[in-house]
């Protein structure tokens, strides 16, 4: 199923390291309500059984906010959650093999960190593309930073959209106007911060303005 690239505009990541407290349901929702376009459920310490099952309740969240919800890695637990599908990473499970369990109806992204990497992804058929990171990141701390030329570069050499990932902040997008991505994605910028609506909706202006303006 072709992606709608306005639906990657704001990209909100979860990591429960950063809720403080708070469930992560009811996170999201705070999430939802600021404007964020897209989910992914990045649960890294969960087993299968268990991302499937605290999936489903938040991808239904999410589906009466009329926004998808993808996991990240667990393809079966995309699969098993009814989730709308599956982020793999480059030393995660193929495309092809995610494809091959979730149906041509599912998105599969992937990451690219250069233009062949991004190319490859496209003819793998992925539906759209993380790239980063571009301000190193707080997740991963053996992430390289991306220089701006290449992320330009990267969303030149493909049609499928990208999304740019990595460290991203309220104070920080604006360096990434025009750098011709379809949207941007967040993890502690919306979900470490005390009133996440608030925040999510000062991200989704950011994106906005980063990403060539408003959509509906």
């Amino acid at each position: 199923m072709q992606i709608d690239s306005s639906q990657l505009r704001l990209y909100a990541i979860t990591d429960s390291r950063w809720l403080h407290g708070r469930t992560l349901y009811n996170s999201v929702e705070a999430a939802l309500q600021g404007g964020v376009t897209m989910l992914q459920i990045r649960e890294k310490h969960c087993s299968t059984v268990e991302l499937t099952e605290l999936a489903i309740p938040i991808v239904s969240l999410c589906h009466a906010y009329h926004v998808p919800c993808i996991i990240n890695d667990d393809v079966q637990a995309a699969k098993d959650s009814g989730a709308d599908g599956v982020h793999v990473g480059q030393t995660d499970a193929s495309i092809a093999q995610a494809r091959a369990i979730l149906g041509k109806e599912k998105w599969i992204g992937t990451s690219a960190h250069n233009v062949q990497e991004a190319i490859q992804a496209q003819q793998d058929g992925a539906d759209y593309i993380g790239t980063g990171a571009v301000f190193g990141s707080a997740t991963k701390q053996d992430a390289t930073p991306l220089q701006l030329k290449t992320l330009q570069a990267i969303c030149q050499s493909v049609t499928i959209p990208v999304v740019a990932i990595g460290g991203i902040t309220a104070e920080n997008t604006l360096q990434l106007a025009g750098f011709g991505g379809q949207g941007i994605a967040v993890i502690s910028a919306i979900f470490a911060q005390a009133d996440i609506t608030a925040a999510a909706k000062q991200m989704r202006m950011l994106a906005d303005t980063v990403c060539g303006g408003a959509v509906k």
